[in-house]
């Protein structure tokens, strides 16, 4: 210790030169013991200064990052915050094109700064997007999360998380704001791309593997945005959730909790939309009581971007920032993101005019310093310099541009992998694949036809760096080579000729465009309609943050394309690069064949052109229901019978293809279906077992999915819910034989009086290819009383795989 000032008590301001060491320093004591020794040695200004980001920038030039300068906020005075300390650091890689080995150089001379300036030596704490990858220039541009929902393979996931991960800790990042938990409860809502689906057991197990991945790796992941962000009403942003607390319960939160209860996740988000007109941010009895008091979370809450600041100015719920602060770090909100607003000088102010008791800002910022510790940042030995840096410490920038890659060809591979598992094929009539021996079969004149024909960035998300940052940049080069679907059907179908036709603007009026598209096809062999989204942030897309859609139409003149090519003599196989699923009108019944892939990545096309061909086997399944109709909206497949097609409505919510629906280019048989026991008690398990067998010609996957019906219940139901699936990767003739322990919490719902109960009586397990194809069922009967469960009751069933040795 070089002095020995009770800051604490006086409330002087610190000076860089009383820097101070103490058992926070000791590695060898707990987090907990560390974090409570610091926050008994700072003064009430020093902790609060933990509570807040500052939204900065790197610079290219190597120096330290640059506040950024948003519509929102006023300018950060650095000198002014820093001698306190700083909490976080909001996208210093995601603001602006940044070399990535430069980047890493002005993060870590900001480190020093920061450390330097404040006399503990801490640092801050670096955020950065990673939805989609980390988005930053020049990183991977991974499959967007509907994508991953679209695989039905968690582990896969995992391995893309880690790699995110290992990308992000490489240049000095400890924080990503991902994965998104929102159940799609409407399809018209822009931000469907970030979502994994409309299943909350697909949504749980996805994201806790993808939570699983990150961590993995040394980066704390985010859970967003807790919670019902996706239930506004018509699928308008920030708009209004009028839920009830059955449906929040039942399936709003279960992701969270699972993900909470499985995967060592260590912060939250909080969601930016009000249900019943209690916003999320200052919502305590979820924040608190249920997150913290009930599943036991340990991590920080942090607030969704000026979050706080829109319970004034938007929710009306404060009069004040000071109020605004107060609800919010009452509630359980700890951090403040993405820059100080709320929780500086109006926080500083109720606490001085004892609004706000000084032991909320204790609570909050034990939970920052124990995260902190977690990560070494108050190690006494901790560097600034990241491991991308660690061999050329002394380099200067010039020398470092070029010398960090975050694509790299193993990257590559991953997110080609995933692609490839994500691409659902909808329909098709044998037209595909086109050549399962090329060139033996494969047309030689294709059409490609669309606005998605020859568009780079066709694959990319709203989160994707490209389309969030680099549109403000339009002079900076992508930074990913981004294969167009005319460049990759062009290396997959080398003897075929391609001639090109955009038709249309992706969401334009003008059909100007059609007469030569249509002599195209008329003229092909076959005619691949490239169509589908562009993602953009609001209202600069078809899809993302603030694009929401008033139907499920195909954007513009799309839908009017489609018709005239399907009304030409030439097969139509439909292609859809999207972030959300569209009605299709008459191609849903009379395109030789649909392929559906959300936002695919990098390597999206490429994936695309390889089902195209079968040198892939499509082995997609869909985490949102494709609609007949495009105003059948809000409609999952989640609904109760009132929610299905009746004779007392003539609006057919009925989808064209139904969650879970995916084809193959191989056939598969279900069959002999074992029920060990038909009963058992509320408290029990059933456990049933069924064979699977390949009799196709080719190897293909199949997805055992296992939906619960349950005929009579004390509340309304959805006609059946998803509670398991394992994927089956099979050879022709394989068989498998898949046993599940089916325990009867998986059962269990929100009854009359608000407890999570298992009740007796009759279910049904229905085995199923997709929610509207079910192969199998067992009828099963619960006994006994009435059970109430709670947060540990069992979240899966058990599968056990058993390949058969006397399959032919």
């Amino acid at each position: 210790m070089t002095a020995n000032i009770d800051h604490a008590a006086t409330g002087t301001p610190p000076a860089a030169t009383d820097r101070l060491t103490g058992p926070w320093h000791d590695t060898t004591l707990p987090p907990e013991a560390r974090a409570d020794a610091l926050l008994a040695a700072m003064t009430l200004q020093e902790k609060t200064a933990q509570l807040v980001g500052v939204w900065v920038g790197a610079s290219d030039e190597g120096g330290e990052v640059a506040p950024f300068q948003h519509d929102m906020e006023e300018p950060v005075d650095l000198d002014e915050l820093l001698p306190h300390g700083l909490g976080q650091l909001t996208r210093p890689f995601g603001t602006a094109p940044v070399d990535p080995a430069v980047g890493a150089l002005s993060l870590a001379r900001t480190q020093e700064r920061i450390t330097g300036a404040n006399r503990f030596g801490i640092p801050a704490l670096a955020h950065e997007e990673c939805l989609a990858g980390f988005a930053t220039w020049g990183a991977t541009a991974y499959p967007v999360p509907l994508s991953w929902g679209a695989t039905f393979h968690p582990e896969l996931v995992g391995e893309l998380a880690a790699a995110i991960g290992r990308d992000l800790r490489s240049v000095g990042v400890h924080q990503g704001l991902a994965p998104v938990l929102d159940v799609v409860r409407d399809a018209r809502w822009g931000r469907v791309e970030e979502t994994i689906g409309e299943d909350p057991y697909l949504v749980g197990t996805v994201a806790t593997a993808y939570v699983r991945g990150l961590e993995s790796a040394g980066v704390v992941a985010t859970l967003k945005h807790f919670a019902g962000y996706s239930a506004s009403r018509a699928g308008r942003n920030l708009a209004p959730v009028g839920m009830g607390a059955r449906e929040r319960a039942d399936v709003i939160l279960p992701p969270f909790e699972m993900a909470v209860r499985e995967s060592g996740v260590r912060s939250v988000m909080h969601a930016y939309t009000d249900t019943d007109g209690i916003p999320s941010a200052a919502d305590g009895p979820l924040l608190t009581g249920l997150l913290r008091d009930t599943w036991g979370f340990g991590g920080t809450v942090v607030a969704d971007y000026f979050g706080i600041a829109f319970l004034k100015t938007l929710h009306g719920v404060a009069g004040s920032y000071g109020e605004a602060a107060a609800a919010a770090l009452g509630a359980g909100v700890d951090v403040e993101l993405p820059t100080v607003k709320t929780f500086g000088r109006p926080l500083a102010d109720a606490l001085a005019e004892g609004l706000v008791p000084k032991a909320l800002v204790d609570r909050a910022v034990r939970r920052v310093l124990v995260q902190k510790a977690q990560l070494g940042l108050l190690d006494a030995e901790w560097s600034p310099v990241p491991p991308v840096l660690a061999a050329a410490e002394d380099a200067g920038p010039e020398a470092l541009r070029g010398t960090v890659r975050l694509d790299t060809e193993e990257n590559r591979a991953l997110a080609r992998r995933v692609a490839e598992e994500a691409v659902v094929l909808l329909r098709n009539d044998g037209t595909l694949p086109l050549a399962a021996d090329p060139p033996a079969g494969a047309p030689a004149r294709i059409a490609l036809v669309g606005p998605n024909a020859d568009t780079p960035t066709a694959v990319l998300g709203c989160y994707s760096f490209p389309v969030h940052v680099g549109g403000r940049h339009p002079a900076t080069p992508l930074g990913l080579a981004l294969p167009t679907l005319r460049e990759a059907l062009a290396a997959e179908f080398p003897h075929s000729e391609i001639v090109t036709a955009p038709g249309a603007a992706l969401d334009g009026r003008d059909t100007d465009g059609f007469g030569e598209a249509l002599a195209l096809a008329e003229g092909a062999d076959l005619v691949i309609a490239a169509l589908g989204d562009r993602a953009g942030l609001f209202g600069r897309g078809t899809s993302g943050e603030g694009c929401d859609a008033e139907d499920l139409e195909l954007p513009g003149v799309q839908q009017q394309l489609l018709d005239a090519l399907l009304d030409t003599n030439t097969p139509v196989v439909v292609t859809l690069l999207a972030g959300r699923p569209y009605a299709l009108g008459r191609a849903a019944d009379e395109a030789a064949a649909v392929v559906q892939a959300f936002f695919p990545g990098e390597e999206g096309t490429r994936a695309v052109a390889s089902v195209l061909s079968g040198r892939i086997a499509p082995s997609g399944r869909l985490p949102v229901s494709v609609p007949r109709h495009p105003g059948s909206q809000p409609s999952t497949y989640l609904a109760a019978r009132l929610g299905h097609a009746s004779e007392v409505s003539h609006a057919d919510p009925t989808p064209a293809f139904g969650f879970g629906h995916g084809l193959t280019y191989t056939a598969f048989t279900w069959s002999d279906l074992v029920v060990e026991r038909e009963q058992a008690p509320t408290e029990g398990e059933f456990t049933l077992s069924c064979t699977v067998r390949n009799t196709g010609g080719r190897q293909g996957t199949e997805v055992v999915q296992v939906y619960l019906h349950d005929p009579v219940a004390s509340v309304v139901q959805p006609v059946q819910r998803l509670i398991g699936y394992v994927r089956l990767g099979l050879r022709p003739a394989e068989a498998v034989r898949v046993r599940m322990t089916v325990p009867a919490d998986l059962a269990s719902f929100t009854g009359r009086e608000g407890h999570r109960i298992v009740e007796p009586g009759a279910l049904e397990l229905r085995l199923g290819a997709s929610s509207t194809d079910t192969r199998l069922v067992a009828r099963l009967t619960l006994t006994g009383p009435v059970r109430t469960v709670d947060h540990t009751r069992r979240l899966h069933m058990g599968v056990e795989t058993e390949v058969l040795t006397d399959a032919p």
